[in-house]
């Protein structure tokens, strides 16, 4: 794919769209940043990632990715998941109140991230992409890189936490980069052009 083709991604995480131009940097597709503001009221990550990447396609005409992500804690039974991006006003409240909620569980405490990328398409359904990290939240904030609760969690085997890596490095291991190397390997973006 060298032709520039666009593609959206609905986001209004400036965060979220660095990673989306790095990992999507070798396509040849040109990106474009899409605020869709539309709220996350599915059950599941996989409806929140419709949602958002089909109203990107009625808004643009273009096909369009829409994701919804989140950390689920082993010790809160999967808390806080799905609703990751709205325990608090801002991230730091957020990631305080995931933090309390953990006090007094014992450590490590188990967690993953989970990805879902919704590719949306005219006249096509919409495909989905899954992609997670395992991995454990320490109770300190480290390091100021990524977004979201990347500070507190820790990658196995790296005695970092995304907060601490480099993109390139977090590209090797975060559950977005994972999803959007299943959506590369399926070909879709490929087939756009059909």
């Amino acid at each position: 794919m060298t032709d520039r083709r666009k593609i959206v991604i609905a986001t209004g995480n400036a965060g979220k769209l660095r990673e989306y131009r790095e990992l999507l940097a070798e396509t040849g597709l040109e990106l474009v940043a899409f605020d869709s503001e539309v709220e996350e009221v599915g059950e599941t990550y996989a409806e929140n990632a419709r949602l958002k990447a089909e109203a990107a396609l009625a808004a643009s005409g273009l096909p369009s990715i829409g994701d919804d992500s989140g950390v689920e804690v082993d010790a809160l039974n999967g808390f806080p998941g799905i609703t990751s991006a709205r325990l608090g006003p801002t991230q730091k409240e957020r990631t305080a109140l995931l933090l309390e909620r953990l006090r007094g569980h014992p450590r490590p405490w188990g967690a993953r991230f989970t990805c879902t990328v919704g590719l949306a398409a005219r006249g096509r359904s919409t495909q989905f992409f899954e992609g997670e990290c395992r991995g454990e939240l320490v109770p300190e904030w480290r390091g100021e890189a990524g977004f979201g609760y990347d500070p507190i969690f820790l990658v196995p085997g790296t005695g970092k936490t995304f907060g601490e890596m480099a993109p390139e490095e977090k590209r090797l291991y975060s559950h977005r980069a994972n999803a959007v190397r299943a959506l590369l390997a399926s070909g879709a973006l490929e087939r756009l052009s059909d």
